[in-house]
């Protein structure tokens, strides 16, 4: 567009033409017409050099968000990473979207000395766009030294929630980042993470120097996700290897919590005809990349992991995630679920749940600091609330981030499939007000249980809360029934918990109005016949279901293609997916392309 005075505004002008440069670079790059949820509001923001705060669930894109403004921007930017293994995937596909496999590289202990000499020539040559580097080879001196003397475009931390001590990966060598980058140069600092709770956000902020940040929150919410919590029973096994065999082909982990555990449960998988392998920490570093690798190359369909597997895994078509122990947050379950359906097709996410898994949880955290068990055990508490709730699991978990999910019924739940009754209990908040009132908005959910159904202990005796009116005054009750009380409380913003104190009980606004106006209050009640259990409909696993398609795809050409991508990434050695995402090949399946012209127009599909 030409500019004539007076007509146009010549920022306007700019302002379009950067637009169009950036749409320009996102199909020439990715392969996409369209940014998803808050991208280009995100990159923008990197393009002005504003500090920029990111969260955003798994699957919703965020590697995006800091790859292409690094390679629109002057210098290399900095990506700080927690994991090799994730370095390894990002490089690989930044280098399928490009002629110059320069642009991209690690720095890591992975590496002998050549071959750190020859990242660092490539990145002094002004090839490289992104330089991946864990935080503790980003502490290192030499390499301190060698950032100080190259341009920095930005820096970008990745899995920020390992900042946090409230967060479930938390990781010491990350709160060191802001000395360290203060020492090379300042430069605009991105962070990104798929979980953080308000607590953790703050924690993240403060600890990076980025409390005047742009913030960007998407939605929580996965709606491809079904999630299911199972009793946990002795016939875990076999309910689990059934539950496989009925996927097919289909890519899934199941998550365990111990070593031994992990090691185990896959020979018992292999025994059953089931291609799977371990993945744990105690395992040496080459058989450990090695089996991750078969797992992302499609040679086997079950990894078998402790939490050490999957962070920034970009593996689009896991179709289920199998938790064989509930875990010890909701942060960790949340992310761990979160690699399920990353490509918004099918993703089905079980968890098996007992009260022994619990107490061990709870054993594991003797002999640490106090503070520290307190903190666990809130999280504990919360992850607990969750496996036995009754009510919808999706609201459940988005509330648990500070997110308002208001549909009556999300139709992808076990507990939304499976409704239980609902009673009137608007007198049993009144007296759960009337007792958290008593004790003076001091005490949290477990004291409030043991005050209304009157329960002795040491603890009541000393504050003298057993000479109160109130104390007792809810012992008609089951603890269960002022469980599921407390926890819909919360839900509905009746109550709320002090974080900051360990999880003690605050009435809010709302709550004080409803002490004074009651009105209708229902929890769910479970029937004494029912276990609990759902039972989702059986999937056929020769279902294309990656998305965007509605079923019209033709099922013998996705097949051809996906065996021809198999074979390309062998030859090429790299996962499947950096070829072509199942989406894309699912959208060819429909449109059946024939020219080039035609195939840069489907999805995912770049001109690299």
């Amino acid at each position: 567009m030409p500019f004539r005075k007076g007509k146009f505004d010549y920022r306007v002008i700019c302002s379009m033409r950067k637009q169009d440069l950036l749409y320009k670079s996102l199909k020439r790059y990715f392969g996409f017409d369209t940014f998803k949820g808050n991208q280009e509001v995100i990159i923008r923001s990197i393009l002005s050099g504003k500090d920029t705060f990111v969260l955003m669930p798994t699957g919703g894109g965020k590697s995006l968000c800091y790859q292409l403004p690094a390679l629109l921007m002057e210098g290399t930017a900095i990506v700080i990473s927690p994991l090799i293994a994730l370095m390894k995937n990002q490089v690989d596909a930044m280098r399928n979207y490009s002629e110059e496999n320069g642009i991209a590289h690690f720095l890591n202990s992975s590496l002998n000395k050549q071959e750190v000499e020859e990242v660092k020539r490539d990145v002094l040559s002004g090839k490289t766009k992104m330089l991946y580097v864990a935080p503790e080879s980003l502490t290192k001196t030499e390499n301190v030294e060698f950032l100080r003397n190259i341009p920095i475009s930005f820096y970008a931390v990745d899995e920020a929630h390992c900042i946090s001590e409230w967060g479930h990966d938390f990781r010491p060598e990350y709160r060191r980042i802001r000395p360290i980058i203060s020492e090379i140069s300042m430069r605009p600092i991105i962070t990104l993470t798929a979980t953080a709770t308000p607590k953790v956000q703050h924690d993240i902020q403060k600890n990076l120097g980025m409390t005047d940040a742009a913030v960007f929150k998407s939605s929580f919410n996965r709606p491809n996700l079904y999630y299911e919590i199972r009793n946990k029973t002795d016939q875990i096994d076999r309910e689990i290897i059934k539950y496989i065999l009925s996927q097919g082909k289909k890519s899934g982990i199941v998550y365990c919590l111990s070593r031994r555990k992990v090691d185990d449960f896959s020979e018992i998988l292999q025994a059953n005809d089931i291609k799977a392998l371990p993945y744990h920490a105690g395992m040496d570093a080459i058989t450990r990349s090695n089996n991750q690798d078969a797992f992302l190359m499609e040679k086997v369909d079950v990894i078998v992991a402790t939490i050490a597997f999957g962070m920034g895994i970009d593996k689009p078509d896991v179709r289920y995630v199998i938790h064989y122990d509930i875990p010890k947050s909701l942060e960790g379950y949340y992310q761990e679920t979160g690699r399920a359906g990353r490509d918004c097709g099918e993703g089905r996410c079980i968890a098996f749940y007992s009260e022994k898994d619990l107490q061990k949880l709870e054993r594991f955290m003797q002999g640490k600091p106090v503070s520290e068990q307190e903190i666990g055990k809130q999280l504990l508490l919360e992850t607990a609330a969750y496996a036995e709730t009754s009510v919808c699991r999706r609201k459940v978990l988005l509330h648990y981030f500070g997110e308002e999910y208001n549909e009556p019924n999300c139709e992808h739940c076990d507990n939304c499939l499976n409704p239980k009754n609902k009673v009137e209990a608007k007198e049993l908040l009144i007296t759960v007000l009337e007792a958290i009132g008593a004790l003076k908005e001091k005490q949290k959910a477990d004291y409030l249980i043991h005050f209304l159904v009157g329960k002795e202990s040491s603890d009541i005796e000393t504050y003298g809360h057993n000479e109160l009116e109130e104390f007792g005054s809810g012992a008609d009750e089951e603890e269960s029934t002022w469980e599921t009380v407390i926890r819909q409380a919360l839900l509905d913003n009746y109550l709320k918990k002090d974080i900051e104190n360990y999880g003690i009980l605050k009435i809010t606004k709302k709550g004080k109005e409803f002490f004074k106006n009651p009105v209708s209050f229902k929890i769910t009640k479970d029937d004494e016949d029912e276990d609990g259990m759902a039972d989702p409909e059986n999937d056929d696993s020769d279902v294309i279901s990656a998305g965007g398609s509605g079923g019209a795809a033709d099922p013998v050409l996705f097949s051809m293609m996906k065996d021809l991508r198999k074979k390309l990434s062998k030859k090429l050695n790299v996962p499947p997916y950096v070829i072509f995402q199942p989406s894309s090949l699912e959208a060819m399946a429909t449109s059946y392309p024939i020219t080039l012209e035609e195939l840069q127009n489907i999805p995912g599909v770049g001109a690299g």
